[in-house]
């Protein structure tokens, strides 16, 4: 079976969550803020993958759109991060790119799917 690039987009987002957790939660002891951010943006990947085997289409179009929310709620948790000063500049334009491209991604295939519903 072809890799499905959805997928492994979120998988490795996920394990990028993962470090920046790891980092906020042991050098600056923030446990609130990077908590939030595991939750959301661990979850992308989960929606994605249940959505491969959704039951039908709609619930397939449910799960990417849950998906698509927990993208948009992750960058809204990084900002927070970068403009309380735990992550720095560099850091945030590093991971939030990533989370933009995954926005965009399922942006597209929610709008595709939700289209293709509609015919």
């Amino acid at each position: 079976m072809k890799p499905n690039p959805i997928q492994q987009k979120t998988y490795k987002f996920a394990l990028r969550i993962i470090n920046a957790y790891k980092f906020l939660h042991t050098v600056h002891k923030e446990y609130v803020l990077s908590k939030q951010l595991l939750r959301s943006g661990t979850s992308i990947g989960a929606q994605v993958m249940e959505a491969e085997h959704a039951q039908s289409k709609p619930d397939f179009l449910n799960k990417m759109n849950i998906a698509l929310k927990e993208a948009n709620e992750t960058s809204y948790w990084l900002h927070l991060l970068k403009d309380s000063n735990y992550l720095d500049n560099n850091m945030f334009i590093s991971i939030h790119t990533d989370c933009i491209e995954i926005i965009k991604l399922l942006s597209s295939i929610v709008k595709t799917t939700k289209n293709s519903l509609n015919k």
